[in-house]
């Protein structure tokens, strides 16, 4: 049973994520001609089942009651200048030791991150960080448009309170229009 010697290396080596098709490349590529069902069938009979992990993460709850701005953008995502239009958006990463959130800020005249900031929990102030290094990095005029989703963290009272006294003119995404921010993310 060198074969299944070898899964249970190969196993062990991926932290329990190779399911049947990778872990049969794993084996040919150490010299094992097997194909994927006896692999699959060797896996099923030795109880060896790939860790799953989520792969959508909601991140947006417009479902509050918190304010919600305009949306001045309106899908037109040039700027004619730097530091005329920002958007910013918060993303995930899944690592060995949960869930890592990740609020960016772009120039979408250059397309540079011009902010970000990093957390275990999704909090507005995870947002504010981000806000805060871009402003200090880059000084925006007053009028600079900030376009975000509708997330409470962008809706909450202390981010908006910073948008104002940055002189930052706040824009959200139409409710249910997240390809409006996610455009950021991708970008």
């Amino acid at each position: 049973m060198k074969v299944l010697a070898h899964i249970r290396e190969q196993y062990s080596l991926s932290l329990g994520s190779y399911g049947r098709p990778r872990m049969t490349m794993e084996l040919k590529e150490v010299g094992l001609d097997v194909g994927e069902r006896r692999v699959g069938r060797l896996m099923k009979i030795n109880g060896i089942k790939p860790a799953r992990t989520r792969k959508h993460k909601v991140t947006t709850d417009s479902h509050h009651r918190l304010g919600v701005a305009a949306n001045w953008l309106d899908g037109d995502f040039a700027a004619d200048a730097p530091n005329r239009k920002w958007a910013g958006d918060i993303t995930y990463i899944w690592t060995s030791e949960g869930w890592l959130y990740l609020a960016v800020i772009l120039d979408l005249h250059s397309r540079r991150v011009v902010g970000w900031a990093v957390s275990d929990r999704m909090k507005k102030d995870l947002a504010i960080r981000a806000l805060d290094m871009a402003v200090r990095l880059r000084q925006p005029p007053k009028g600079c448009l900030f376009h975000s989703d509708r997330g409470s963290q962008y809706c909450s009272y202390d981010y908006q309170k910073k948008l104002q006294a940055y002189g930052l003119r706040p824009s959200m995404s139409g409710k249910g229009n997240c390809y409006d921010c996610d455009y950021v993310a991708a970008a």
